[in-house]
């Protein structure tokens, strides 16, 4: 098979899965012999998310998360949110997991932890990048928005806290972004009010409005923008709302943001 069918083929087989309960698109890199191509030893993964209505998929470049956005949760946390300014950290693309609409996913609880937690989070995607993007102007930048997960293994956030090391160990780990389909912005418009709330066996555990977002989308995408190059592929979590806690196997977790559909995944 040439160059040119296999990666055909490959574009073919993920467009088949917009829709479907898929997890990371396997895409190699180019073999040897293609134009301007470099030659690698063995192919490394591709990350997409479907796009809503379309046979196309997001290439997701980075994952930026940001921390403790709205008041509640940031007074549960032990911060004070008059005072702190936004901060961020990233997960790695295999932290992608894709969860069909009307589907409910199984989610594996992650080895090394003991409480597992859930967060609920608008997701924003971005089609243009740059830096020192205005607040008044990042909005342009989002290509559409998505319903996720910002999954995390709260005692060891925790314990590398206390012990003032990096937490990344808590966040950034396989399959801790669950992520509904991307939806056109210039369909839904921007997300800056509306319901967003998690149930956990059919009992409600968040429940807020993206009104109440300390630094909104727009504003997160400057401030992120200063600190980053920001290019298209880079999607944002922009932060949960108050009330997140533990769940345990066989555990059914349940989303919601209004404009956006559902996602529910079971914990196995």
């Amino acid at each position: 098979m040439s160059e040119l069918d296999r990666r055909s083929a490959l574009r073919s087989a993920a467009a088949m899965t917009v829709g479907a309960a898929v997890g990371t698109i396997n895409a190699g890199c180019a073999t040897a012999g293609s134009a301007g191509s470099p030659k690698t030893p063995f192919a490394v993964p591709d990350t997409y998310v479907p796009i809503a209505g379309s046979d196309m998929m997001f290439p997701v470049r980075r994952i930026y998360c940001i921390g403790r956005n709205y008041a509640a949760h940031s007074r549960e946390m032990g911060s004070d949110p008059t005072r702190e300014p936004p901060f961020f950290f990233q997960k790695p693309t295999d932290a992608i997991q894709n969860v069909a609409p009307g589907t409910v996913a199984d989610h594996a609880y992650p080895p090394l932890t003991k409480n597992y937690h859930y967060e609920v989070e608008l997701v924003a995607a971005l089609s243009k990048g740059g830096r020192n993007i205005p607040a008044d102007s990042a909005l342009e930048h989002v290509y559409g928005y998505a319903l996720g997960l910002d999954m995390t293994r709260r005692d060891l956030q925790r314990a590398m806290g206390d012990e003032k090391k990096p937490w990344e160990i808590g966040k950034s780990f396989d399959h801790s972004a669950p992520i509904g389909p991307f939806h056109l912005a210039s369909a839904t418009g921007p997300f800056t009010k509306g319901n967003i709330w998690l149930k956990v066996n059919g009992q409600t555990r968040q429940n807020a409005d993206l009104s109440q977002m300390i630094w909104s989308v727009a504003e997160q995408i400057s401030k992120l923008s200063q600190a980053f190059e920001l290019a298209p592929g880079d999607i944002i979590y922009s932060g949960t709302p108050e009330n997140v806690g533990p769940v345990v196997r066989g555990d059914v977790i349940d989303c919601h943001i209004d404009g956006l559909p559902g996602l529910s995944v079971r914990i196995v």
